[in-house]
């Protein structure tokens, strides 16, 4: 195969890579914000008493929910997310990985394309 086509294979392979990259750290985010956001909603729970009255926005009415089901849910919801967070955190560290592979053998393959023209 002629070496600019690898050279230029190598390279799109490295910025699929880079655009995957953006796309999980912007995924992280969100789910850290989510994350915050729940927190929030945690914090708020715990100051609140059992017979407190809460209620859940469904579509445009104001449900009153359960205490106790309230708080479930929100701690459901952190779970979930930390799980997500970790993984998602996982598919970062091995695209970096990937993405650090195809770099080195983008600069060794551009360093062989040079020397012949420096012998010249």
């Amino acid at each position: 195969m002629d070496p600019q086509k690898q050279l230029q294979a190598l390279s799109d392979e490295y910025q699929g890579f880079q655009t995957e990259l953006t796309t999980l750290i912007s995924a992280r985010q969100k789910l850290e914000s989510q994350q915050q956001e729940n927190k929030s909603v945690q914090t708020e729970f715990d100051t609140l008493s059992d017979d407190a009255n809460i209620y859940k926005l469904v579509g445009p009415v104001l449900l009153k929910q359960d205490t106790v089901e309230a708080k479930g849910t929100v701690k459901g919801r952190l779970e979930y997310i930390e799980k997500e967070v970790k993984r998602v955190e996982a598919n970062i560290q091995g695209i970096q990985e990937k993405s650090e592979g195809k770099k080195t053998q983008i600069m060794q393959m551009q360093s062989q394309m040079q020397q012949p023209a420096v012998q010249a």
